[in-house]
């Protein structure tokens, strides 16, 4: 049985082409993206330190240090490119589709005497005085 944050078989076989490491790619050849992608996919999901991270996935060190090599030669840039909605672009949002909690409007609490405009104070100073 899966891991609840493990990927399924359909989408690892989406991100694989994209991954580096494949046959055919410079340098050693990953064995174990897989089992990379579900840490990630599980820190991302819990949070928490790196230290954390299930003995499942490997040493949390050697996952972190790979995790950082992919962040700075742009792995992860290339793969949310690759996977992007182009329709989100045109994406609108219109005050029909989303609520103010009463809070947010103005709402009085129970209890509480309306605030006073800025004007009252000075009107009834002025005419004391």
């Amino acid at each position: 049985m899966p891991h609840r944050y493990a990927l399924d078989d359909d989408t690892f076989a989406r991100i694989a082409p994209h991954l580096p490491g494949k046959v055919g790619d410079r340098g050693r050849t990953a064995n174990d993206n897989r089992r990379f992608l579900d840490a990630v996919v599980f820190m991302a999901r819990n949070g928490g330190p790196w230290r954390d991270l299930p003995e499942r996935f490997g040493r949390w060190n050697s996952v972190w240090r790979r995790f950082d090599r992919w962040s700075q030669r742009g792995v992860w840039t290339r793969l949310f490119a690759a996977f992007q909605d182009p329709d989100l672009d045109w994406l609108l949002i219109d005050s029909t589709s989303i609520r103010a909690h009463a809070d947010g409007t103005g709402a009085l609490k129970r209890g509480t005497r309306p605030p006073r405009r800025s004007g009252e104070r000075r009107s009834a100073g002025a005419a004391a005085g």
